[in-house]
């Protein structure tokens, strides 16, 4: 039978998720091809969203008009702003949340998006003609041709299970691999390679002493993921149910280091690349052989399960060697588990043979998104989702966008960042964002997400009439407050007795309140009830403003760090010069005798589009580029 839609995405995940939702609220006919629609979204390793940079993403997402940041709110069970003791450019979200409800929520969502089918089957077979995407075929023997197809297929691309010496066929635990589908697309001239993650231990609590553990409790304040009001977000009373630490010791690591042998990873088992930055607790022996523990955290999986998560013990080690070495722990002596730990190797793509749009250079209309472009994390494979199914949609309507891609630069958001590393640089292992990786991390904060995308989304059609003048109406607030703050003058015989009291210096000579809020000791909170006009003045610009702390919180982060905010700024705008200057197809780089052999080949390999993605492949050096700008002037 025969299926006719403007975009076909392949794999219910994160990445697929967003692309779906994304391209069917730009009004193109959308069908989502799941294996599962009970496993929609699922969090197939830890159940939760955020950290240092991801959560950054996931208010982008937001920002955007994706649902990650909604879905997230609706069924967290502990939220916690990571980094509050560092400055705000790396202040991050995360939040665990009940995977169960997770799922069904983003489910409930996207079987309630106008243009958009959901269809369970798996695909087999990509249609091309003419190097143009024309469909996919199923093992049901199914046909949904498609004007764009977008593969986010994760870890299920002739995915291997690996528990010590044992290999199960699987896209994780319990789950058929997808076969077929990679041959399917290598065919056609694309390069895959494969790649290596983990998971950890399932631990049944009812078999946990967690008199021998420490809690780890969540925030109890007004931050979240949406940008939109909690009444919109319909986000539940946190049930804020406790996170715990425990060590692992001498013990663990002696009946760990007896299982090396077995050992996927060392035992020549698994060839591919594992994450560096999420490592296995055998590569953590390996790497630091002189450490007498490592901290674990043990988390929720939800609200009404004993399911709990082993943060921090990812593995791949004989069944019995996990358990064993987990009860040596003195939390863990009578422990029980519903599943050991394992490795998983899956097939990806070259990232490099894509444009920033996340589409193929070499079949027209195809793209991908996710865990197949080579990177890891739920967060990492919303935000390229988000932006494929963005994209999709405009090649289906040339009317979106004037037709052209939509992109975002590194300036601009940590999608940007994270598109544009995966398509210069490439990967080799598998990529992970971290704020970093961002040079303009100071811009790219995460209370000002919203600021930065939602006019761009909404200009496009994708965030709504309400989300953008709810963040026109923030915007106004907020440059109220900087007002205010920049010309209100303060007398030291008027502030000093409250200065003192607040356990910060008195002022010599007068100053402005601008000025006073840039001091650690001082904020708008606590600065407000001691100086009556600017008392008066928040309570008229904020009046009944539900979201009173976060505008609050926004607009003191600009005044604090001002200066901070300027200057990058301005080292963005030099650079946004550079982005300025295209070059795709004005120079045979094979037969530019004038720049290096390697910078010849990286750059025929990654054909950039501007001078400034020039100057960021590996190879190409900084005479490299002024070579070109000199050729260009010719």
């Amino acid at each position: 039978m025969i299926f006719n839609y403007d975009v076909v995405v392949v794999g219910a995940g994160h990445a697929g998720c967003e692309a779906a939702a994304a391209a069917a609220n730009l009004g193109a006919l959308t069908c989502l091809i799941t294996m599962d629609m009970n496993k929609i979204a699922q969090m197939s390793c830890n159940p939760a969203i955020g950290g240092i940079a991801k959560g950054q993403i996931v208010r982008e997402i937001d920002a955007l008009g994706g649902f990650t940041g909604i879905v997230t709110d609706r069924c967290s069970l502990q939220f916690r702003m990571l980094n509050l003791s560092k400055g705000p450019a790396v202040w991050s979200p995360r939040s665990q949340c009940d995977r169960a409800k997770f799922i069904w929520t983003w489910r409930e969502i996207l079987e309630n998006t106008p243009n958009l089918q959901i269809w369970q089957d798996q695909v087999k077979e990509l249609v091309v003609e003419n190097q143009i995407v024309q469909g996919v075929k199923t093992y049901y023997g199914a046909e949904f041709r498609a004007k764009c197809v977008i593969i986010t297929a994760g870890t299920f691309l002739n995915g291997l299970m690996h528990i010590g010496r044992v290999m199960i066929p699987g896209g994780r635990c319990a789950e058929l691999p997808s076969l077929e589908l990679t041959e399917s697309i290598t065919k056609h001239g694309i390069r895959a390679g494969r790649m290596k993650t983990g998971t950890p231990v399932r631990i049944d609590k009812r078999s946990v002493d967690f008199s021998q553990m420490e809690m780890q409790d969540g925030d109890h304040d007004f931050h979240k993921f949406s940008y939109l009001p909690t009444e919109h977000t319909a986000v539940q009373e946190r049930n804020a149910l406790p996170c715990w630490i425990c060590y692992t010791n001498t013990e663990v690591h002696e009946v760990l280091r007896s299982g090396l042998a077995d050992s996927p990873l060392y035992n020549g088992q698994i060839q591919s690349i594992g994450p560096r930055y999420c490592p296995s607790i055998e590569t953590k022996l390996h790497t630091f052989p002189d450490r007498d523990e490592h901290m674990l955290f043990l988390e929720p999986e939800g609200e009404t399960t004993n399911e709990m998560y082993l943060n921090g013990f990812s593995s791949s080690l004989p069944m019995d060697i996990q358990i064993n070495a987990l009860r040596k722990i003195p939390a863990f002596k009578h422990l029980e588990v519903y599943r050991p730990g394992y490795a998983i190797e899956y097939d990806f793509f070259d990232p490099t043979q894509l444009t920033h749009a996340l589409e193929s250079k070499v079949v027209k209309n195809l793209f991908f998104a996710g865990q197949v472009n080579g990177t890891t994390g739920y967060e990492e494979a919303a935000g390229q989702g988000v932006i494929a199914g963005i994209n999709a949609a405009i090649n289906c309507n040339n009317a979106l966008n004037g037709g052209e891609p939509f992109t975002l630069g590194r300036n601009e958001a940590y999608i940007g960042v994270l598109i544009d590393d995966l398509v210069t640089k490439g990967v080799d292992e598998p990529y992970r964002m971290f704020t970093s990786r961002a040079e303009y991390r100071i811009l790219l904060r995460q209370d000002d997400a919203d600021m930065r995308l939602t006019e761009r989304s909404y200009k496009l059609g994708l965030a709504t009439e309400k989300r953008y003048q709810l963040m026109q109406t923030k915007k106004e607030k907020i440059n109220a407050i900087i007002e205010f703050a920049s010309n209100f003058s303060l007398k030291p015989s008027l502030i000093n007795p409250s200065l003192e009291t607040l356990g910060t210096t008195p002022l010599r000579q007068g100053c402005k309140l601008e000025e006073l809020l840039g001091r650690p000791q001082i904020n708008i909170n606590n600065i407000a009830p001691h100086i009556e006009p600017f008392r008066k003045e928040l309570e008229r610009i904020l009046g009944d403003e539900i979201r009173r702390e976060e505008i609050i919180e926004a607009a003191e982060i600009q005044i604090k760090y001002k200066g901070y905010i300027y200057r990058e700024q301005q080292m963005a705008d030099k650079m946004i010069r550079l982005e300025n200057i295209k070059i795709a197809g004005k120079f045979d780089y094979p037969n530019m005798t004038q720049i290096s052999i390697e910078a010849r080949q990286k750059l025929q390999a990654i054909q950039p589009v501007t001078l400034a993605q020039a100057s960021r492949i590996p190879g190409v050096s900084p005479s490299d580029i002024n070579i070109m700008l000199v050729l260009m002037g010719r």
